[in-house]
């Protein structure tokens, strides 16, 4: 009788192939969204990092005043690095890109020499852009800022789109997981029901009964 019952139950014993094939792979996906996840940070730090300021100076601006300028503007939180750019630089970089020399229409230099400086990523949204330009603003040999105001809004949407989207698919794929865990549960026990109902009968309890099936299934 022993070993019937025991052949009987190498029969029905299920397979749990496609369950354990199903979970891998969910949890390799869940994985891989991860990994997207801490690289999308580290790219995003990268882009909030390229984001660029330009503070002009008016004509009028002793270089004693610029550099008092240069200084402060270094000393902030929000700037992670500050280069002071005079009138003949900013013509060789509008050259370099591939513009037209005015000297055929024009007898000066009508570029300003100005102060630019990256962001620190933190600082790298509208209402930080927009103090900044009010605080700088008020130095006299300020006469205007410019920030690239159009990419700060795209990135940042872009950003939080891309976050809601990664945090639903993880969500997603878990839930999937528990339900395929579950079933193989499940099938475990219906395979095994008449062991099962042998087991209730001389007094097993529940957590006695469902261990190994949870043990096999996780």
């Amino acid at each position: 009788m022993i070993e019937i019952s025991k052949t009987s139950m190498r029969r029905s014993k299920p397979s749990y192939f496609f369950s354990i094939l199903g979970v891998a792979s969910l949890l390799i996906l869940i994985g891989i969204l991860g990994w997207f996840a801490i690289n999308g940070s580290k790219l995003e730090s990268y882009f909030r990092g390229s984001v660029q300021v330009n503070v002009y100076l008016r004509e009028n601006a002793s270089q004693e005043d610029i550099d008092q300028l240069l200084s402060s503007i270094q000393s902030r939180p929000y700037a992670a690095s500050a280069t002071f750019t005079t009138k003949e630089m900013a013509k060789e970089n509008y050259m370099k890109d591939g513009n037209e020399d005015w000297n055929k229409v024009l007898d000066f230099n009508p570029l300003p020499a100005s102060i630019d400086f990256k962001l620190k990523p933190d600082y790298v949204n509208r209402d930080s852009l927009v103090n900044i330009t009010a605080d700088l603003s008020q130095n006299i040999i300020v006469s205007d800022v410019r920030y690239p105001d159009e990419v700060v809004g795209n990135l940042n949407s872009v950003v939080r789109k891309v976050g809601w989207a990664l945090l639903g698919a993880v969500t997603l794929l878990g839930i999937l997981v528990l339900i395929l865990i579950d079933n193989t549960i499940k099938l475990a026990m219906f395979s095994n029901r008449f062991l099962i109902k042998t087991m209730q009968m001389v007094g097993a309890t529940r957590w006695f009964i469902c261990k190994p099936f949870d043990i096999k299934a996780v």
